[in-house]
């Protein structure tokens, strides 16, 4: 078995290196956010870097009583303060710049506190940008229309019309893997529609989530409609069982997701759950193309990505070249420190999710499967991993590994790919390699996920498409314009006119009056 290199890149001195990381992250003004200012008390829970344990910072325990005011709070100022629309889109605008003229800081907090390399967070700032800019942009969303009450037998002597109102209050409940354009993608939309939002960032990156409210209050958003909490005792179910809070955002994993809905009881709840996305690479395609996309769709972010390649298919005829293409792209990853802007593959988010992924690649191993490159962990790194002869019912097939490992299956006919890339508890994303559009729109259609890539993998996306997916991938449609719309509810304003006999007559009457 041969496999990548984990190695240390150049980078600074161990204790420059601190000093860096922690100079990103020396301006927050407090530990959590809430009745409209920085809390700085019990600041005792540690942020560390997974790639070494470096010290990043602190942020506060709550309780659920912190959560209980802060709910209050916003609840009181939605009631009693008035935020147009106009300046909502012009907050977001103002963010959209500032963030863009910060955008060096928080790619450095995203790289110190994430598995992402720093080109990776680069990436994601630029994303978040856009997705701001996005966010203030959909204030069209909210105009709503006319009523047709001329076409219906109740409508006689009736004008109306709808728009959009906000729902309330949105908790925001965000993972680990972006930490700051998740974020974006829930408040952007839920504070130009109107809404107050409660924050609860991962607490394993938590240090982004609470930069960009900050951002946020410098941009003007008013701190009445602003809140953040990361942990503590009982926060998480005082945020979703709290009786004021209207909508849950939630982006996680499914087991999270149905404890959430069973504690929040009769709400809203849109949820992105993930994924285990399939590509197909039928036998006209080519093969270069589709191997060097596998490789970046499967180990990008060290496979801790919704949207990352899991499994492929490739026809008998093409699966040799393929998997050869796949193994030597693999192999020329770099792996190590995330500072280093010559790695390509960083660490898991912590130790245990390294060592989980070993425990299910050597599942696999000891059901059959061939281990070709990577399969070895140290630390908090896991080796980019490629598989073949995976029996269907180990769990790097069935469950969403959420780590660097890729499995490369053949098949012969087209129907056994279809089939196997549907046998999934999930339906996020899917990809397509070949050379017919009609091939590739007859195995759109029948693949059952929410979108499909049409020679590129699963791991597709921006930021204004509707993105969720079927099955066990969520609930509901994220994607800016899609979001404000989920976060918003219509409202219709009905006007009963007189009778047009009266009104006749009280037009007479009017023009009598004035002729005299």
């Amino acid at each position: 078995m041969s496999s990548s290199t984990i190695v240390a890149g150049a980078r600074p001195k161990k204790g420059e290196e601190t000093a860096y990381k922690r100079a990103s992250v020396a301006a927050l003004p407090g530990g959590a956010f809430f009745e409209g200012r920085w809390q700085t008390a019990d600041r005792i829970l540690e942020v560390r870097d997974p790639e070494d344990g470096v010290l990043l910072g602190n942020i506060c325990e709550s309780s659920a009583q912190d959560v209980r005011r802060a709910v209050a709070y916003l609840h009181r100022h939605l009631q009693d303060d008035s935020w147009p629309l106009r300046e909502r889109r012009e907050a977001l605008e103002r963010a959209a710049g500032l963030l863009a003229g910060q955008s060096v800081r928080f790619a450095e907090i995203i790289a110190a506190e994430s598995s992402k390399t720093i080109t990776e967070a680069e990436r994601e700032v630029r994303r978040s940008i856009e997705t701001l800019r996005l966010s203030a942009a959909a204030s069209s969303e909210l105009t709503g229309e006319t009523l047709a009450f001329e076409d219906s037998m109740a409508g006689a002597n009736k004008i109306g019309w709808y728009n959009r109102k906000p729902v309330g209050i949105v908790a925001a409940i965000t993972p680990f893997n972006d930490p700051l354009n998740l974020v974006a993608h829930k408040l952007g939309p839920a504070l130009i529609g109107g809404n107050g939002v409660v924050l609860k960032p991962s607490g394993r990156t938590p240090l982004t989530g609470l930069a960009f409210i900050q951002l946020l209050l410098e941009a003007g958003v008013p701190a009445g409609r602003l809140a953040a909490i990361v942990s503590g005792p009982g926060v998480s179910e005082a945020i979703v069982t709290d009786p004021q809070v209207d909508l849950i955002s939630f982006t996680g994993g499914p087991k999270t997701a149905d404890r959430i809905a069973v504690a929040a009881g009769a709400k809203k709840i849109l949820s992105e759950l993930g994924g285990n996305n399939a590509t197909i690479v039928c036998a006209d395609a080519e093969p270069a193309k589709a191997a060097e996309a596998i490789v970046a769709g499967a180990f990008g972010v060290a496979g801790q990505n919704c949207l990352s390649v899991q499994r492929v298919y490739v026809h008998i005829s093409l699966f040799d070249e393929v998997l050869e293409r796949v193994i030597t792209g693999t192999k020329a990853l770099r792996v190590g420190a995330k500072f280093d802007r010559g790695t390509d593959v960083g660490p898991l988010i912590t130790e245990a999710e390294a060592r989980r992924v070993e425990e299910w690649v050597d599942e696999a191993r000891n059901a059959g499967a061939t281990v070709h490159v990577g399969g070895q962990r140290r630390k908090t790194f896991y080796l980019p991993t490629v598989l073949a002869d995976v029996p269907s019912d180990c769990r790097v097939i069935r469950e969403e590994v959420f780590g660097p490992v890729v499995s490369i299956m053949p098949f012969i006919q087209i129907s056994d790919a279809i089939h196997a890339a549907n046998d999934s508890e999930y339906g996020l994303q899917a990809g397509v390699f070949t050379e017919s559009i009609g091939m590739a729109l007859a195995i759109a259609d029948k693949l059952q996920v929410g979108a499909v890539v049409i020679n590129e993998t699963s791991d597709v996306r921006i930021d204004s498409m509707p993105f969720g997916g079927f099955k066990k991938s969520g609930v509901g449609r994220e994607g800016v314009k899609h979001a404000v719309r989920e976060m918003t509810e219509p409202k219709s304003t009905i006007i009963k006119l007189a009778e047009p006999a009266a009104r006749w007559q009280q037009l007479a009457g009017t023009s009598e009056r004035n002729a005299s």
